[in-house]
Parts: C-alpha cells; structure tokens; sequence
C-alpha cells in the first residue's frame, strides 16, 4: 500500500506540471477497477471516491487550512477508524435491502446483492425509528483477524486457496459467484457513511452515524467528533490501539461533519477535499530466509514455514513467516537465502509477500516440500487439484498432535492448562493416543510426569472434569476437526440434528440439506463419520459419558440485542456471542438506542459505556451475564 500510494502521488505530481500527459485511463482519474461482468453491475451516483492519503502531521495541517481558508471558520471533524476491507454501497427502499454493489470503479461497482445478504449483521429490513423512504448506506466489509486466521487454517487443511490478509480474504468471499460459500465466510460490516440520495438525510455526518446506528446498524465505537487541534492527539492513541483491536485498521478518516458545506470545498478527479485518510507507517519489514521447513498440521498438510533472520515489525520480533503452500513458493520464486519482504496483520502469522531479487548473491538453493512426511517418514501425496501437499498416514504423530491441541482448545473443549508441551509428554509417555483418552487420565499419572507438579495436577484434573461435565453437542463437533466444520457451522449442525448418533447416521442429502452446506462440505462432514477410526472415538466418548443433545433453545434473551465492552475471564468474544443466540438474542459490536443489555467486562471501552448511558442501556456485569445464558 505504502509503495502504491507512493507511485501514485509522483504520477499525479507529473500530471499537475505537464496535464498534457493526463489521459482518461490514468489511475489518477478513477478508483478501484473494473467490476466482474459475470457478477452484474449496480450504478453509484453519487460515485464511491477514494481518499487522499497522508502520512505526516504537516499534510494534515495543510488539509485543515484548506477547510477554513474556503468556509472562513474552524471545521469540526468527525475521526474514523480506517478499515482494510472492501467498501460497499447497500440501497433501501421502504425500509427494505433491495440493491448491493462494490465501490468497482467507483461509478459502477459489481452486484453482490445474494451474498451481501448473507452477512448477518447487515439488516434485510430496518428497525427504528421513522424508516426513510430511500436510504444509502455506505460501509466496510471485513473479516476480524481471529476469524480469519481460522479460516485461513481451514482453507490450507482442506487444501484450497488462502489469503495473504484479512482485506483480501473479505474480497475474495464476497465477490463469489455462489452465496452458499458466502454464507460460510465469516464476514461482518461497519457503516460508515450515508450518501447523497438519502431520504431527510441529516445535515452533518455524525448524525448520519447516530441514524444508522439507530436504523439497527453496526458502528464503531472508536469514531468520535473533536476539533481539529486534538486529531493528531486522536490519530496517534488509535495506532497504539491498533494491535488489541480485533479488526484490521491501516489508518484514520477524518471528515468534516457539515455536510452542507461538502459542495463548497469541491472534489478532485477521485476524492474529496472534505475528508483525508492518514495512513499508519506501514507493518512490514525486508528480511533473509535462514531456512525453509515443512510443518506438519492435523489433517496432514505440509506448511513450509520460512526460518528468517529476526527482524521487528510493528514493535513485535518476527522469526517465521509463512509460504503456505509448494504453488505459493513457486510464484514468488522464493530460495532459502533470499531477501524476502515479510507482512504482519494482527496476531496472523506473518508472510512473505515478495522477494528482492536484486539483493541474491548466487548462494541462494531452490526449496521443494519433502517427498516424504518430516514427522512420520511415510510418502506424502498431493490429492487431486489441491494446493496442499499432504501426509496421508493417520497414525502420523504430527497429525496426532495437532488434532489433541485442537480438541483441548479455548474453542473446542476448552481444557485450560493442557497445552502442547504437555499434550506431546503424554503422547511420548503412551497415556493419551486420542481425545477420548484425556478424560481418563488421573492424577497419579500426571504427577509421574516431569512437566507436571501437584497443584498443577490438581487444576489439570479439575479443568478435565468441567471439559466432560460442560460438553455442548457444538462444542465437540468443533473439536473433532471435522473439515470444513468451524464453529458457526458446527452450532448449525448441532440445532439441526441434536446428537452425534443422528448426525453420523444422516445420510448425504440430510447433511446438503442444511442451509450454507454445500456439496464440498457434506461430503467432508461424511466422509469423516464414515472413518471406522472416527466411529471407534465417538464409541469411546460414548462410554465415557460424553455423547451431548442438543442444547434447548433459550429464551431468556428473545428479542434483546447485547453487546459486549471489555474482557470476560470465563469465555471468549465468540462463545459469549453464541451464548447470545443460544438464549434467542441478537449479538451485536455497537450500542445504539436498539440495545438493550451492555455487559461489561475488564477493561471496557469508554466509548460503549458512555453510549450505553446517554441510551438508558442496562449495564450488567459477567456473572450477571453467564446467570442469563445458563453458563
């Protein structure tokens, strides 16, 4: 990005000195790029421009000069996260969705009106308030970085494509052909705008906000109004705050709020002079690649993972960076040795993106994936058209362990304290060959180990116990590894079939059956209950007395909407929103008038509270919330 924005500024700084070598097709005279035909076309009028960016406080000042120089007084300013996702435009009439389409290239974008509509958090229908006979919103499709480091794992398992980041991940999902693969993406919206041709559209831009969260849509609650002169105070605690959010951000929007005074300050070819996006230095580093080694995940797929000289990106030491896949190696043309151009997004797993062909010395070596498994030594395969290379031995021990860290899991089972040190002792010491065996080990045993004292022991054996005692049929479908079955899906299979017995006794047309389950995904999911070595660990849970129904559909939530501020110390962000649904309430990220419970947590954030107050939202505390949802 910060390489593009670069170029882009030195072609129009050639264009403003010699607008003879302006031509139509220049990139300084359009935005995005042309939509897919096979998706169909939706106009935008007014067209979705594009924002100037900057990078130092001295291009900030001047933008704000140029505000009050032109409307002869101070600006108020309205401050923005800066999403990395894709921008698109959704259209209501009568307070109905019926139009969806991507910026493209900004006066027609793609139409992805069916697969818009499978992201949960954008309203088919608005709620509160007067509806307004025509309203058009503007916002950002993204994927949170948690989901996506999932899904990305998912993908590179089942041997289909990934992505270098959470942005690209968003795009690729929502621009496909088929909604049902949509529909599996974990894809969420900000609003950030409401556009020319909105009916009684307010005269500033945060009431525009205030409007579409009263309209039931998700905002963000780091937006806030100020004065020009706290922005760079603004910009600067946003970029410490941006590791701990859980979405990727590459800067801040600053807007002036008075709408009315947007024709005045005009437009230049693609953005606007009302509005500016300070971009973040850019998380990304030149480093050399030590080693390459192939990683051996629980389905079998071979990673190869880049050893790399360390290098600090973002305030954080980077020692490895993912290649992803053989195909991946050979389109970058990467060799042990090189100098490689490593990215970091969030708490992913860095890549490499490039590599500096120019900095090799001639003592760089091609690199391939073994022919043979690293973990087990037994032939790898690479099945069909996959992309992954994979170790098709069941008994590998790589595979074993990665399925065991998976099974005990903060998602999954959620055994605290179990993690992969030990889980790979008790595999050496032949006390735990599968899942089913965790819930047998006993205190003695674990004390015999090296890596375990007695109080450890004790809290070892307690977790275990809650793990067995507090079992969800979504739960452990999770934690079997089933592929392609995260945990939205696995709650999905759990309402619609109630218990393992008739989930592995379905036949294929009942699994296809099930809403956002396509052919690829029913296969995976019988294929695996067919496995006699799958049947053989349902059988063990079995006898151990974990085999779950499903559990009832609360409804001591019906009809609430709940957000979340802050940590909660006995679940995750996922699981309490499941929590949510479970009890037949509707989770959301921002609090507006539709909210009716905040539950607050360790450090919440200031922004939701105060709304919650200037709303009258009941403000409960954890234990509170976990009475509600019978956890």
């Amino acid at each position: 990005d910060a390489e593009y924005d670069g170029l882009l500024e030195e072609l129009q700084r050639i264009e403003d000195e010699h607008p003879e070598l302006r031509s139509p097709d220049s990139p300084t005279q359009r935005v995005g790029a042309p939509p897919r035909e096979d998706l169909g076309t939706v106009p935008h009028d007014p067209p979705m421009q594009s924002l100037r960016a900057i990078r130092e406080p001295q291009e900030f000042v001047r933008f704000v000069d140029h505000c009050r120089n032109v409307l002869d007084r101070e600006p108020r300013l309205v401050a923005e996260p800066k999403y990395d996702g894709l921008s698109v435009e959704l259209i209501y009439e009568s307070g109905v969705l019926r139009l969806a389409g991507t910026r493209g290239d900004g006066t027609t974008g793609e139409d992805v009106y069916a697969n818009i509509r499978t992201i949960r958090q954008i309203p088919l229908r608005l709620v509160g308030g007067k509806t307004p006979e025509r309203l058009v919103v503007r916002g950002e499709v993204y994927m949170r970085t948690d989901d996506f480091a999932t899904f990305n794992r998912k993908q590179e398992e089942a041997g289909e494509r990934t992505f270098a980041n959470p942005r690209n991940a968003a795009a690729g999902s929502l621009r496909q052909l088929d909604p049902n693969v949509t529909a599996r993406r974990p894809l969420r919206f900000f609003a950030w705008a409401l556009a020319r041709g909105t009916s009684d559209r307010p005269r500033s831009h945060w009431g525009c906000l205030q409007r579409l969260s009263d309209l039931g849509f998700p905002l963000n609650q780091e937006c806030e109004r100020l004065r020009p002169d706290a922005a760079e105070e603004w910009f600067r605690a946003l970029a410490e705050r941006r590791e701990h959010l859980d979405y990727e951000i590459d800067g801040a929007v600053f807007k002036v709020d008075d709408l009315t005074a947007y024709d005045d300050l005009g437009s230049r070819a693609t953005d606007p002079r009302w509005a500016v996006a300070w971009k973040f230095a850019p998380r990304h580093a030149r480093a050399r690649i030590r080693e390459i080694e192939a990683q051996v995940g629980r389905t079998g797929a071979l990673t190869p993972v880049a050893r790399l000289e360390p290098v600090h990106i973002g305030g954080v030491e980077v020692t490895r960076a993912s290649l992803h896949n053989q195909d991946e190696i050979d389109r970058l043309e990467v060799m042990v040795g090189d100098t490689v151009e490593v990215e970091r997004a969030g708490d992913v797993i860095p890549h490499v993106v490039r590599v500096h062909k120019q900095a090799r010395n001639g003592n760089e070596r091609a690199y391939h994936l073994p022919a043979r498994c690293p973990a087990c030594g037994e032939a790898v395969a690479r099945p069909g058209d996959e992309a992954v290379t994979r170790c098709i031995n069941q008994g590998c021990p790589a595979r074993r362990q990665g399925a065991l860290e998976h099974f005990v899991s903060r998602s999954a089972m959620d055994i605290d304290g179990l993690g992969p040190k030990l889980l790979h002792r008790l595999v050496e010491a032949g006390l735990v060959t599968e899942p089913a065996d965790i819930f047998e080990l006993e205190r003695e045993q674990l004390e015999q180990l090296e890596l375990v004292g007695a109080k450890q022991a004790d809290n070892l054996i307690a977790a275990i116990r809650n793990a067995h005692e507090n079992a969800t049929l979504s739960r452990l479908l999770f934690a079997l590894g089933i592929p392609h079955v995260g945990r939205s899906l696995a709650s999905d299979l759990a309402q619609a079939f109630g218990s393992l017995a008739a989930l592995r006794d379905a036949d294929l047309d009942a699994i296809r059956a099930l809403e956002g389950v396509g052919e690829v995904v029913a296969q995976s999911v019988r294929a695996w209950f067919d496995r006699e070595a799958n049947r053989a660990l349902l059988a063990h849970l079995h006898r151990l007395g974990i085999d779950p129904r499903i559990e009832q559909q609360g409804s001591r939530l019906q009809g609430k909407t709940v957000v979340l501020t802050g940590r909660l110390s006995s679940m995750d962000r996922g699981t309490a929103e499941q929590a949510v649904r479970s009890q037949g309430g509707k989770a959301s990220s921002s609090v507006s008038g539709n909210t009716d419970i905040l539950v607050v947590g360790e450090d919440p954030g200031a922004r939701k509270l105060t709304a919650a107050d200037d709303h009258g939202v009941e403000q409960i505390d954890e234990q509170r919330f976990r009475e509600m949802v019978g956890r």
